[in-house]
């Protein structure tokens, strides 16, 4: 079963008390933030970025502290936590498939769902001949979008709901461990009102948090779906149309990099943007990351990205002070740039 806490234990696990356990909080939120970011891939948690980004700060500290009542975790301080053996136990012991991709996903997930239930209330609709209802939703793009799509794909209105229903049926018998009343309940068709997050798990006497997750579970195994048999598929596939991975880069790092493209160095880029120079060494470690042709040559030498490369691999961690402490040359910049650019693959 995919529960939050299991994420959060796993989570905890991978950064290896190296960050706070806030940055669990920011990475399920999807923050685009430079450390929220580099977290992501360093410590390879992309699939939960961005899964959950109605969570609070209040409801992650009600569990972080139902973690600590259970002794699933430890206190190690300055907010940062570690698992006991029994939190290890438990992440060994509980199996937790699931088909989260938030890192490619993520950023158009909200709009396939605002896709995918209007046109089930409009094919809900069709199927018996009602033409006056309310919109569930009022986003205009998604209207213009269901009349584009309708006149594209080539099926009789008569036929919409049979096909449709064949379609997402194919999906889910495929599917394992997902239940597609998660979804069902939520979807509002010919008389009949799709009910809230809140009142979903309710039904399925599910807890909110767990239920949300296993939300973006299921719409993240649709589009999985969608995408691997494109071909199989005439309705579902038009879900997909110009739904596309958002831009990696923060919006203010696409400005760094334009200057830095049109040859001016760091120190030049922050006097002209007047911002710190820590903040466009934040940006260099997002092109570090995101960007194959950005090269971190002219900032680290390669004698010194091998040193960096081995110790980390040796001492196990990507914890900055500890490498900087035994590399008393070495800048926390150059760390920062070789851990994003290396240190979500496979050491050589």
């Amino acid at each position: 079963m995919l529960q939050l806490d299991t994420v959060i234990l796993y989570c905890l696990k991978q950064l290896n008390s190296e960050r706070t356990i806030y940055s669990i909080y920011h990475l399920l939120n999807g923050k685009k933030s430079s450390q929220t970011i580099q977290d992501a891939h360093l410590f390879s948690l992309k699939e939960f970025f961005g899964v959950y980004e109605t969570l609070t700060r209040e409801g992650f500290d009600q569990i972080a502290e139902e973690l600590f009542k259970k002794n699933l975790i430890d206190d190690c301080g300055e907010q940062k936590y570690r698992l006991t053996d029994a939190g290890l136990e438990h992440l060994e012991t509980t199996t937790w498939d699931h088909y989260l991709n938030g890192w490619n996903f993520h950023s158009f997930t909200s709009l396939f769902w605002e896709r995918l239930s209007f046109l089930i209330q409009v094919t809900s609709n069709l199927v018996y001949e009602e033409s006056k209802y309310i919109p569930i939703q009022k986003n205009k793009e998604v209207h213009n979008w269901l009349k584009s799509m309708l006149k594209e794909i080539n099926v009789p209105r008569n036929e919409l709901g049979t096909i449709l229903y064949s379609e997402l049926n194919n999906c889910f018998m495929e599917a394992k461990d997902i239940d597609p009343s998660v979804l069902v309940f939520r979807l509002t068709g010919f008389q009949q009102i799709g009910l809230t997050a809140a009142q979903s798990a309710k039904k399925l006497n599910m807890d909110i948090h767990d239920y949300q997750l296993k939300f973006s579970n299921t719409l993240h195994y649709l589009i999985q779906k969608i995408i691997n048999d494109f071909s199989s598929f005439n309705i579902l596939a038009a879900l997909m149309k110009d739904l596309e991975k958002g831009d990696e880069l923060t919006s203010s790092s696409r400005k760094t990099w334009k200057l830095l493209r049109q040859g001016c160095t760091p120190e030049q880029i922050a006097e002209i943007r007047n911002l710190k120079i820590s903040t466009i060494e934040d940006h260099l470690v997002e092109f570090a990351l995101h960007l194959d042709n950005f090269s971190i040559d002219p900032y680290v030498a390669k004698d010194i990205q091998s040193k960096i490369i081995e110790l980390s691999q040796s001492i196990g961690t990507r914890q900055l002070k500890l490498i900087k402490n035994q590399l008393k040359a070495v800048n926390y910049l150059q760390i920062r740039l070789v851990l994003a650019k290396y240190g979500d693959r496979k050491w050589n």
